[in-house]
């Protein structure tokens, strides 16, 4: 089996409402689609998520670098010489989400292939993933009422929390909130996308210390390597890394650097390849993961839950799975449904990925 084609399709489908954040705002998923096609007939499928605000990449930009640069440098390989793909998209710097959703939609070709699932290719660890659910900003009302519509709803009782505003007492306020509402009922950690220097999350993580957070995740700038070891050694609260860990070179500075506890994988950003490779640095110097969300759509929470539940070591925490929920519509045949608090995962060969061709011709933003 070979090669013959890779399409960079790039679609928009509306948020019910925007997700706020302190590195930006997202009120439509401007995702693009990608899919290898091969000459067996069958199709690997995953999509790219530009966040142009953590890695400079847009959906044009995506799709341009698919089609004039890796595309022409994967035609006529096996979808099984993922190493040769993967070495040759390397030599172009950048473009995590592209490279990514190449890697996937090559590693849902092989299950396809094999009649198996990517989740059992990976390791089969488990089904499903238990379900965390990211709360964007907003009044410290809005967002207890949100999370007890989710909790009702879907059964999800793990809420990540987006902080970073100032002053910080709007944020420690919205936590505080929460625990008072479902007190020890919910599991509550914060992300806060880079937003405060590190005294001023100093600052906040001790006016949140009695409010039992299980983690911390970004709070300053990616490139402050400094002050997030002086905010590490501060803090009682893990500390785990997100957009500072693009790489598994980034993975061991930050652990072997003492500026992080744990570590975000995004299997948007490190696809499944690179994603194994944190995975292995991770279980290798015994810290803790959380499978994080790159503001994905269901293909992307789809691809994330198959790789989280094929091992022990990323499957024990809640994924952040959910926030597909805010989307008006999604591409898929058969809608993804989150019960129990739990989201299984697709069985069948590959990833299970069936895109609704209706869907795709009215949200396609290149016709």
């Amino acid at each position: 089996m070979k090669i013959t084609g890779v399409e960079a399709i790039p679609f928009s489908v509306p948020y019910a409402k925007p997700l706020r954040f302190a590195s930006g705002e997202v009120s439509a998923a401007e995702h693009v689609l990608v899919r290898v096609h091969t000459d067996a007939g069958l199709v690997g499928t995953a999509e790219a998520p530009p966040r142009p605000f953590t890695y400079g990449e847009t959906q044009t930009s995506i799709k341009a670098v698919i089609d004039g640069i890796f595309a022409p440098a994967v035609l006529g390989l096996s979808p099984l010489a993922r190493e040769v793909a993967h070495q040759r998209m390397a030599r172009t710097v950048g473009n995590p989400t592209a490279k990514s959703a190449l890697d996937m939609a090559l590693w849902d070709l092989v299950g396809q292939s094999l009649g198996v699932s990517v989740t059992d290719l990976l390791g089969g660890f488990t089904d499903r993933m238990r379900v965390a659910h990211m709360l964007g900003f907003d009044t410290p009302e809005a967002m207890v009422d949100e999370a007890a519509r989710i909790r009702e709803l879907h059964g999800i009782s793990t809420f990540k929390v987006k902080v970073g505003r100032r002053p910080a007492a709007l944020d420690v306020a919205v936590c505080r909130a929460l625990r008072e509402a479902f007190g020890s009922t919910v599991e509550l950690y914060v992300d806060g996308n880079r937003g405060w220097s590190p005294s001023e999350a100093a600052r906040a993580l001790k006016a949140m210390e009695d409010l039992d957070l299980s983690f911390a995740e970004e709070l300053c700038p990616a490139d402050d390597v400094l002050g997030r070891r002086w905010l590490v050694r501060q803090s009682s609260v893990p500390t785990f890394a997100d957009e500072s860990v693009p790489t598994p070179a980034d993975v061991t500075r930050e652990l072997l650097g003492g500026s992080a506890d744990g570590i975000s994988i995004k299997t948007a950003r490190t696809g499944f390849t690179t994603s194994q490779r944190v995975l292995f640095q991770c279980e290798g110097m015994g810290v803790d993961v959380v499978m994080g969300n790159q503001i994905d759509g269901q293909i992307g929470s789809l691809c994330s839950a198959a790789f989280g539940a094929a091992f022990a070591l990323s499957s024990r925490r809640p994924g952040e799975l959910s926030n597909f929920l805010d989307m008006t519509d999604d591409l898929l045949t058969e809608p993804l449904q989150i019960v129990d608090g739990e989201l299984a995962v697709r069985q069948g060969p590959g990833l299970g990925i069936r895109i609704d061709e209706e869907k795709l011709t009215r949200y396609r933003q290149d016709r």
